[in-house]
């Protein structure tokens, strides 16, 4: 089996650890400087995962913004956005989400094996669906994509997709930027989930970086020992 690729763990929190508030409008984390940033890490890799939970909520299109950027990734032989991952557990995705409708880039749908027909027929030829047993693992999910070709992955969330790649050992680093304010409500979504993590306070995680990016800051965190590996 080829080398598992390089997983990159990128989220935006607020200063207590929040992905989202409770309403109904997406809450922004960032800024402008900040999602410039993100565009160069998208730009570097070969895939996006995000959950399905992602995809229902925010609906993001998880393209490479930049002209230049995109101009760049065309030169070096590569399609202009990296290739769409998600994780589906009953299938009920929406084929004119902009996951599956922007860009020309490929989608890859991992979907639990009792959902597989369900999931084919709902999204036709808008997407690979990829039978990936019961449940959907990081394991399964990485070494299809390894098979693919793929070197680089950037997972963007949910909390759940953060908490079973971390949970697994199979982050090798994590891009964290905190936000100058409070959600202070339980209903919002976390960061993570409860779980068995790696890093404790008797194996504490690297810090590699801290950037002041405006009014955010960016704590990089080296998760293993591919840390910093193309």
């Amino acid at each position: 089996m080829s080398e598992r690729p390089y997983v990159l763990l990128s989220c935006a929190t607020s200063i207590d650890g929040y992905l989202d508030d409770a309403t109904d409008q997406r809450l922004l984390l960032s800024n402008d400087a900040d999602f410039d940033r993100v565009d160069a890490v998208r730009a570097d890799c070969d895939a996006i995962l995000v959950g399905a939970n992602t995809i229902r909520l925010d609906n993001p299109r998880l393209l490479v913004r930049s002209q230049q950027r995109r101009d760049g990734r065309v030169a070096r032989g590569l399609p202009a956005s990296p290739t769409k991952v998600t994780v589906v557990g009953r299938g009920d995705l929406d084929p004119d989400a902009l996951f599956f409708t922007a860009g020309e880039t490929d989608k890859i749908v991992y979907c639990a094996t009792a959902a597989v027909d369900k999931t084919r027929a709902r999204l036709g030829d808008s997407a690979t669906v990829v039978d990936a047993g019961d449940p959907v693992t990081p394991e399964r999910t990485l070494a299809d994509l390894a098979a693919r070709g793929v070197r680089r992955l950037v997972v963007e969330g949910g909390g759940t997709m953060h908490t079973q790649f971390l949970t697994a050992g199979l982050a090798d680093e994590l891009h964290l930027v905190i936000a100058p304010f409070f959600v202070g409500d339980c209903r919002a979504p976390r960061f993570v989930n409860d779980g068995r993590y790696p890093w404790h306070p008797g194996r504490r995680a690297h810090l590699a970086e801290v950037r002041q990016i405006e009014d955010v800051v960016l704590l990089r965190y080296a998760l293993s020992d591919r840390f910093g590996a193309a």
